[in-house]
């Protein structure tokens, strides 16, 4: 299992987003820079999405990762929880009215890993597909 410090630094990040309602594939090409705060570490995710036929945009977003019970926990950046992931459990489901979000860590080739998103309800079909791969 990994910990806050095995994620501390920079990470190349490549993202797939295959969305099925929408009938589009986005791709994102960027980092994740994981470092620390005075409760653990901060995400701080920042590419470029080509999304479809729409002109590249600029794509960030922040994360808190927090240590708790013998795993990590993640926040979003205002303080509200989003999911865990422990030994035990490298799934988890976050609800996001109306949608449900469910992740898959896959930490099998470590230090590269995969976090799959699969994204289903009323306004969402899509899975999310995000590798990192250390950087230095």
């Amino acid at each position: 299992m990994i910990g806050l410090a095995d994620l501390q630094g920079l990470w190349r990040l490549t993202r797939t987003i295959e969305d099925a309602r929408a009938g589009l594939v986005g791709h994102l090409l960027g980092t994740s820079r994981w470092h620390p705060d005075d409760a653990g570490l901060v995400q701080d995710e920042k590419g470029v999405l080509h999304y479809g036929t729409a002109p590249p945009m600029q794509a960030a977003r922040r994360y808190l990762w927090r240590a708790e019970a013998g795993g990590l926990a993640v926040f979003f950046a205002d303080g509200r929880p989003f999911h865990l992931l422990s030994p035990a459990r490298l799934t988890d489901r976050h609800w996001c009215d109306p949608d449900t979000y469910v992740v898959s860590y896959d930490l099998s080739c470590w230090p590269d890993w995969t976090q799959v998103w699969h994204v289903s309800g009323p306004r969402k079909d899509a899975v999310i597909t995000s590798r990192f791969q250390p950087l230095g």
